[in-house]
């Protein structure tokens, strides 16, 4: 028998023992846990309804068992009756239940009512009702009340201090919760597998070996062990960039005792250091383990088929999602409209945009970038306002997208005003990638005065490769020569290594196209001098099934011959129509002479 069958010929009994047990409201409150545990909450509110007298345990045991089985709304409805009906005390585990459902739901203005209800009713705080109003305020994006509430706190202990950390953590405030952790061990708490899951979790997202490192030697040293341990592990090191170490943890262990988390990291691993091969390589071997993979494993390959170069094995993937109910999920939805999208099958991307149920913000920033990316600035902006409509806020990834789809589309005007709304209306302070993309945006479409006076009045805010090099590349392409070297010169000065290689060519190409070669040739012999080369490009191709690899000047494919014949040919048809090459400004930086 099932536990569920158990459960029916548990209560089935007594039933039978008439309603001296039937009412009885510890017998009710283990009836509604019991149902609750099983996943059965629709019988543990039968119980609850046909009860007709009620005390606060009982109250408290269905908000509990709604807010065990994710149903956030549900609780809170009960919630607000038992606080409205003035005939039950209200107790810790009534609040923590309500503040646990708001953390669900991320409902920030209910959050904040409840606190001051709270507030109100109690004139001391318990330490565990504190911790979690401040889980409840990071949930719901007010990780500054969070910290505020930590701060108040005059009695804090070690849970507090991982849950702040957490906070940090969780929202993108990693040196903030490395602070806090060095701050936690003066006050003289001992780390802890909650502490050290978040040491990992930020390591991961900092890229940093050495506190990973660290981390790791202080489990070892005091023997620390906890559940989804060596992912944790594997993701950091596949983070750092140690993806060797990270293979060697993962084959630490035999096929048999790794679980879906450690399986799912390790391809992740592989994906994220562009180690497509090896990240299908173990995602087979995980089916051949009769390990069924779920949502986050096929997010996690998904993005390894557009290095390979091959839409077909981003279809089988999907058809795999769809066999097994996961083509709706908002993670993989997402990431197969990311696959879809840079392989350049657009139609297909939006038709899993339109079947993914749950949409969120990572949901309308990717199909946005890909519309983007395929030119469809108009598009992007109807989704961008579809998406505002829809309730759900933008965030600065989002901004990035949008403004970079106007850009593209040589939408400006649009793109400024979207550009104006970050700060005033969402409050979200522009970024070097935001300033990047407006001065990209205003250079594309020739006003690059303008776009240099943009840049110039962002003072060191704007002085970043990226935005500058952005701004030279528009001095070439509209001719604006003698900006480009006043352009140039800015990121020469900026100059911090062999990042700059690419502007060193753009420069080049600048004297150039105004047939200064003595200057080419100075360029040139600076990149030599400062070892700096251009990094040969690559196109993957898919062919009849087969991925081909091509190189500039590359001689090394079987149909060599066959393929520059055909080039010479698209030439001289090119020629015939009318087409007159650009031969002073050479791609490599290089000057005719040379060529």
């Amino acid at each position: 028998m099932s536990d569920y069958d158990n459960a029916n010929v548990l209560y089935g009994l007594v039933v039978k023992l008439g309603s001296d047990f039937v009412d009885d409201f510890f017998v009710v409150s283990s009836a509604i846990f019991m149902y609750a545990e099983l996943g059965c909450v629709d019988f543990a509110r039968e119980i609850f309804d046909c009860c007709l007298e009620r005390n606060t345990e009982v109250w408290n045991t269905m908000i509990g068992g709604y807010v065990q089985n994710n149903c956030p709304i549900e609780a809170i409805d009960l919630f607000v009756q038992v606080m409205e009906s003035e005939q039950f005390v209200l107790d810790d585990v009534t609040f923590l239940s309500a503040l646990t459902a708001i953390s669900q739901l991320q409902w920030l203005e209910l959050g904040r009512q409840l606190h001051a209800y709270i507030l109100k009713s109690s004139t001391i705080l318990q330490v565990v009702i504190l911790n979690a109003i401040i889980v409840m305020y990071s949930r719901c994006g007010s990780i500054g009340t969070s910290f505020k509430v930590f701060s108040n706190m005059l009695e804090r202990d070690v849970v507090t201090w991982n849950t702040m950390v957490s906070a940090f953590v969780q929202n993108g405030l990693d040196d903030e919760g490395l602070m806090l952790v060095f701050a936690m061990q003066k006050q003289g708490f001992m780390v802890d597998s909650v502490t050290l899951t978040a040491l990992l979790s930020l390591a991961s997202n900092l890229r940093s070996q050495e506190i990973g490192k660290q981390a790791h030697a202080y489990l070892i040293r005091h023997g620390i062990q906890f559940e989804g341990m060596d992912s944790y592990l594997i993701d950091m090191y596949a983070k750092s960039g140690l993806i060797t170490t990270a293979q060697q943890l993962f084959e630490k262990n035999s096929d048999y005792d790794r679980d879906e988390a450690t399986w799912n990291a390790m391809i992740a691993g592989y994906t994220q250091n562009g180690l497509s091969e090896e990240g299908f390589a173990v995602f087979r071997k995980m089916i051949e383990q009769n390990v069924r993979p779920n949502a986050v494993t096929l997010a996690s390959i998904l993005p390894a088929c557009n290095p390979m170069g091959t839409i077909g094995l981003g279809k089988q993937i999907h058809g795999f999602a769809i066999r097994c109910f996961l083509n709706r999920n908002v993670f993989v939805g997402t990431a197969l409209l990311d696959m879809y999208s840079k392989s350049g099958a657009i139609t297909y991307a939006e038709n899993v945009f339109a079947e993914t149920l749950e949409k969120n913000s990572v949901t309308y920033t990717t199909m946005i970038s890909s519309y983007g990316q395929h030119g469809m600035g108009e598009r992007a902006l109807s989704l961008f306002h579809a998406m505002l409509g829809s309730g759900i806020k933008p965030d600065s990834v989002t901004f990035v997208a949008i403004l970079s789809a106007c850009s593209y589309a040589g939408l400006v005007d649009e793109g400024l005003r979207i550009f104006q709304s970050m700060e005033r209306e969402y409050k979200i302070q522009p970024s070097a990638e935001h300033y990047c993309c407006v001065a990209d945006m205003l250079g594309r479409v020739g006003r690059v005065v303008e776009a240099y006076e943009f840049v110039k009045g962002l003072g060191e805010e704007g002085n970043t490769f990226g935005i500058w090099g952005s701004l030279l590349g528009a001095c070439r392409i509209h001719g604006e020569f003698e900006l480009g070297k006043v352009v140039a010169n800015k990121l020469l000065e900026m100059e911090k290594g062999s990042s700059l290689t690419g502007y060193h060519v753009l420069l080049s190409n600048i004297y150039a196209a105004e047939g200064n070669w003595d200057n080419v040739d100075r360029v040139r012999k600076e990149m030599r001098q400062k070892g700096l080369m251009k990094e040969a490009g690559c196109s993957w191709v898919e062919v009849a099934g087969h991925v081909n690899c091509f190189m500039s000047r590359d001689h090394k494919h079987p149909q060599c011959a066959e393929i520059y014949q055909m080039l010479e040919k698209l030439a001289m048809e090119m020629k015939d129509a009318g087409y007159k090459p650009c031969l002073n400004l050479q791609t490599g930086g290089i000057s005719a002479s040379e060529e």
